[in-house]
């Protein structure tokens, strides 16, 4: 299939491996390889813009897995004023589940891609997105939910949201162990710290993600951060709270 000029950025870890293949479908085709953060601005700074990005959601790098991922890619676009139609490349396990859920209702994402498809089929997603078009989702299933409510949104919902994702990022990083190092770890008052099932809980509960015959206490919300580890720390540091995630000094306050 003939596209000539199609400039294409692979942001991934094992970049090396889209390369080929796009090579070899789309002629004419300038194909950018980023596979670090750095690598990913320094693509996007060089050109002018991109007409299909092709991001990993989740980068096979265990130097990576905690704190950069396919929607950092897209925010890198966006920062630089560089934004394109976007294809994540999902693997289909569990932990893309909220990251799948966010991408789905951002803009710049025109559809998924599973890794594990055929090499025809990226080739075809790729001058689909190219045009314009988003991937038809019969074809290009998101594996999104899409009937629970998302960390995403609840995290995005205001003040209170903003203090559950605090909370949970706390807890996901490592950084509290109970009421008072999470007060400290993620700088809440201590009454709101004591107050954390009443932040998490109702989101937990509406998710159906505990079990109905057991009490919603502390442990289960910390057992649920931790469950969440990989979207919770990416939606913290995404969106302006990436201090929760890192290490505090312990005060006695």
């Amino acid at each position: 299939m003939n596209r000539q000029q199609l400039r294409i950025l692979v942001a991934a870890a094992l970049d090396w491996i889209a390369e080929p293949i796009l090579n070899d479908g789309i002629e004419g085709a300038e194909v950018v390889l980023a596979d670090s953060p750095d690598a990913v601005r320094r693509a996007v700074e060089d050109r002018l813009r991109f007409d299909v990005v092709l991001a990993d959601l989740l980068w096979n790098d265990h130097r990576l897995e905690r704190n950069f991922d396919g929607l950092d890619v897209l925010d890198t676009l966006r920062e630089l004023q560089r934004s394109a139609p976007a294809i994540m490349a999902a693997q289909g396990n569990n932990m893309e589940r909220d990251l799948l859920d966010e991408a789905r209702v951002r803009p710049d994402v025109v559809g998924v891609v599973g890794k594990f498809r055929a090499p025809a089929d990226l080739v075809e997603a790729i001058c689909l997105a190219s045009t314009g078009r988003r991937l038809p989702p019969l074809r290009f299933p998101t594996c999104a939910d899409g009937t629970k409510p998302t960390l995403h949104d609840y995290f995005g919902s205001g003040r209170r949201g903003a203090t559950c994702a605090r909370m949970a990022g706390a807890i996901a990083a490592g950084q509290a162990t109970d009421y008072r190092s999470l007060h400290q770890a993620a700088h809440v008052p201590l009454n709101t710290a004591n107050k954390l099932v009443g932040y998490l809980g109702p989101l937990i509960l509406a998710r159906g993600e505990h079990p109905s015959h057991l009490p919603m206490n502390c442990q289960a919300v910390f057992r649920w951060c931790g469950q969440h580890e990989h979207y919770i720390l990416s939606w913290c540091r995404r969106y302006g709270h990436p201090d929760v995630t890192e290490p505090t000094t312990r005060t006695t306050a």
